[in-house]
């Protein structure tokens, strides 16, 4: 009687462990949403920091573009940074 008890135990585990990896399946929105949101963290640092660097380049006198590209580095490598802890998580 022990053996089956153990048996019928360990079968309904396995049950409810197949249950919950189909309930948490990613789907196709899911994953769209994910991947929206790492377009989001690498590109939202590039564009500001272009936006920063165009705005410091202005206030300069004469033709420079040192602050832009400057900060659109930064903000790639910001980007990046935030992409692998995101898919780290």
């Amino acid at each position: 009687m022990n053996t089956q008890q153990r048996l019928k135990k360990k079968i309904e585990s396995q049950i409810k462990r197949i249950k919950k990896a189909e309930h948490d399946r990613p789907n196709l929105l899911s994953q769209t949403v994910y991947i929206g949101t790492l377009g989001l963290v690498m590109v939202l640092p590039v564009i500001g920091g272009v936006y920063l660097g165009r705005w410091l380049d202005g206030m300069m006198a004469g033709y420079s573009m040192r602050w832009t590209l400057s900060l659109l580095f930064t903000g790639l490598v910001v980007g990046i940074f935030n992409v692998f802890f995101l898919i780290k998580d």
